[in-house]
């Protein structure tokens, strides 16, 4: 066990200006499993939201703890078992938190020690960590949809009406856990910032706003993408798979050169069968467990 009261004298403390290089160059370093915990390190409120650091006397870091907003991400680095964290007591009489969410086996074992502080999950949803660093494969087929009905094209924020719904129906069927209340509001403020953000392609069939891809995160020297979504009544076309292609090879080739990593719910096998066609490679377990 490693805790605060270990051999190594190991204990928990808030990150300070100073210790920024050596948390960065530690997230850096494991990026391609951590791209989610770098986008919301990279994306927190600086003022608001604490990283915990798990050091020694001599400030070399173990383990870190980002907090975003509502949500913890461990980067525990190989750590399987914590002691009590008598920093987070603290912390969670004046904040409260809605989610865990990072690599599987991490987010099991900050769901354990919460469990000894008395929080317990309301519901966990677990899903394969995939990555592509090359362009994706070319092998679109679109069974009833073609070039002269189908069009791929960045949104504008007049397009908001439309994408609006798309976005409720995403969030309902993909994002929120069981027994959430959706608000109408917040979700359109979502797609507002994400249109705004310009990282976004969306799918018109004869005209109609059927579907959408966007970033949902940027790490250090990859791209997250999110946020994909074909309305029901036009799935099975391959408008998915060609929207996905269009938005992911142009990531590709940004100049920049920076991967993609999604992740996808272990349970959708046709999500799956569409990015590991496109060249995407599943290399870990991803997990976001609800509060």
């Amino acid at each position: 066990m490693i805790g605060d009261n270990h051999d190594l004298k190991l204990n928990w403390k808030k990150m300070k200006n100073g210790d920024i290089p050596a948390v960065e160059k530690i997230l850096r370093n494991a990026e391609k499993d951590y791209v989610s915990a770098c986008g919301k390190y990279l994306m927190r409120n600086v003022s608001n939201d604490p990283v915990w650091l798990l050091c020694d006397k001599k400030e070399n870091i173990y383990a870190l703890i980002i907090n975003s907003r509502s949500t913890l991400i461990p980067v525990l680095k190989g750590i399987n078992e914590l002691a009590s964290l008598k920093f987070l007591k603290g912390f969670l009489r004046i904040k409260k938190i809605h989610s865990v969410q990072g690599l599987k086996e991490e987010v099991i074992v900050l769901e354990n020690t919460l469990k000894q502080i008395g929080w317990k999950t309301s519901e966990t949803i677990d899903y394969d960590l995939m990555s592509l660093d090359k362009k994706p494969d070319n092998k679109i087929k679109i069974s009833n949809a073609n070039p002269l009905n189908l069009i791929l094209r960045v949104p504008k924020m007049t397009d908001l009406d439309a994408l609006s719904p798309l976005q409720a129906a995403y969030e309902k069927e993909e994002v929120l856990p069981k027994g959430s209340v959706f608000s109408p509001a917040a979700s359109r403020v979502n797609i507002a910032n994400i249109v705004a953000g310009g990282k976004i392609l969306a799918a018109l069939y004869n005209g109609k706003l059927v579907g959408k891809i966007n970033v949902s995160a940027v790490s250090f020297t990859r791209y997250l993408v999110g946020g994909v979504y074909v309305h029901p009544d036009f799935r099975g076309m391959g408008i998915a798979r060609k929207m996905a292609y269009e938005f992911i090879n142009e990531l590709i080739n940004e100049r920049e050169g920076r991967g993609v990593t999604l992740f996808v719910k272990k349970n959708n096998i046709a999500a799956k069968k569409l990015y590991t066609g496109l060249g995407f490679i599943t290399h870990g377990d991803y997990r976001i467990a609800y509060y």
